[in-house]
């Protein structure tokens, strides 16, 4: 039996095993989210304490997106020569220390150091944790499962992150406190994963591959023209993505004046999108293509961010226009790094790929873009933020027009069915 990336999948690689590697993957993937994003509605309690303003805020978003994107780059590359496993494990438990250590900053340098050192942990886990979803599924059911993977993470830390933040700073002495609990999940996820988790042989053969032992390139990687879009088009989708995330909390609680309970429920829209919407939408793909639906997301985000613009102090309203927003844009980022890339390229290129794509999308996207946010919400009010991700997702929406194209593996497997 083939996994879709081409590469045979051993036995044990089958039905029950796909069932628990693809929950395990999942529960990975949202505490990473909890780790990454359980700072942002934190922040404007965190701020007072330790005097922090906007652009610190942007620059510590910016620092770990950076690290993380490097790390992306180097070990999906690395990951393809040596199994996911290797790679994983150790990764999960590094950045589930790291976390609990950021409860013991005391000021912008010490988050900037730590936020950072988790990125690159957090970095090395996501290309290799995408590509295990991939080898562990039946091909039709990758967009369904990395849908199932991809999102858990905005579902705990966009959803449910900021309703435990809220509710635990209520019954915790401080905000030091909820990042040493929150590192506790990771610490016993990574023991399941030690027992369950399988490697693939990175070196098998991909049959449809003419260079049987191919080593992964970089190179022969961008010469792929959807790993060039997809990246391109990553820079964009997650520009929106992070830009708000980031900064939703403090637009919510400085511009709108909102409660911080009435900030902790709205921004829970951005969670129960964005893990709907990776659900959905890749499974889609599944079924009627890859590009078109990319197609049909972006045209509804962008309406849903231009209704965002005109919104007061609505808290359903907001809720509701947040939800759509990230619901298209989750899915588009889910069907991206997923079997966008990997169809495209031959499997011995799929970690690296899935690495770049990544990686440099989160290093223009998720480090410059909320870098630029913070230094115009710190200059100008932070209500431009919002004219930051609508412009994103018009320049994303002309790479993908233009630029992207229906992998050939997608058409084949069409075809087959």
């Amino acid at each position: 039996m083939q996994s879709n990336t081409g590469r045979p999948r051993p036995h044990a690689m089958t039905g029950n095993y796909e069932f628990k590697a693809v929950a395990l993957l999942a529960l990975g993937f949202g505490i990473v989210g909890l780790d990454r994003f359980i700072i942002n509605p934190l922040f404007p309690v965190m701020a007072k304490d330790l005097g922090l303003d906007y652009q610190d805020l942007g620059l510590i978003s910016a620092a770990l997106a950076l690290c993380w994107g490097i790390a992306s780059v180097f070990t999906g590359r690395l990951s393809d020569r040596i199994g996911q496993r290797k790679v994983i494990i150790p990764a999960v438990i590094i950045f589930s220390l790291l976390v609990a250590g950021s409860g013991l900053a005391t000021g912008l340098i010490s988050l900037l150091l730590l936020r950072s050192l988790m990125g690159f942990a957090e970095g090395a886990y996501v290309p290799a944790s995408i590509v295990a979803t991939i080898d562990a599924s039946k091909p039709t059911r990758t967009g369904l499962n990395i849908g199932i993977q991809q999102m858990a993470a905005p579902f705990v830390g966009l959803g449910l992150g900021p309703i435990l933040a809220v509710a635990m700073l209520k019954v915790l002495p401080s905000w030091h406190w909820v990042f040493g609990i929150v590192a506790i999940p990771g610490l016993i996820l990574a023991f399941f994963l030690a027992r369950v988790l399988r490697d693939e042989t990175p070196s098998t053969p991909d049959p449809a591959n003419t260079r049987p032992h191919a080593e992964p390139s970089w190179r022969e990687a961008f010469q792929n023209r959807n790993v060039v879009f997809n990246t391109l088009g990553m820079f964009c989708w997650l520009s929106c993505l992070i830009v708000l995330s980031a900064f939703m909390p403090n637009y919510l609680v400085d511009h709108l004046k909102l409660s911080m309970d009435q900030m902790g429920i709205t921004l829970a829209g951005l969670g129960v999108g964005s893990c709907v919407g990776m659900v959905i939408l890749p499974a889609l793909s599944d079924r009627l293509g890859r590009k078109p639906i990319i197609l049909t997301a972006l045209v509804i985000e962008l309406f849903g961010l231009m209704a965002l613009l005109g919104t007061g102090a609505e808290p359903i309203k907001l809720f509701t226009l947040l939800f759509v927003i990230t619901f298209m844009n989750a899915g588009v980022v889910a069907i991206t790094v997923g079997p966008l890339t990997s169809e495209s390229v031959p499997s011995h290129l799929a970690t690296t790929a899935t690495g770049i794509v990544v990686g440099l999308g989160e290093i223009a996207g998720g480090a410059i873009a909320p870098a630029l946010a913070g230094a115009i919400a710190q200059t100008m009010g932070i209500s431009h933020i919002l004219h930051i991700a609508l412009g994103a997702i018009v320049l994303g929406l002309i790479v993908a027009i233009f630029g992207i194209r229906e992998p050939q593996k997608k058409l084949e497997l069409k075809a087959a069915i």
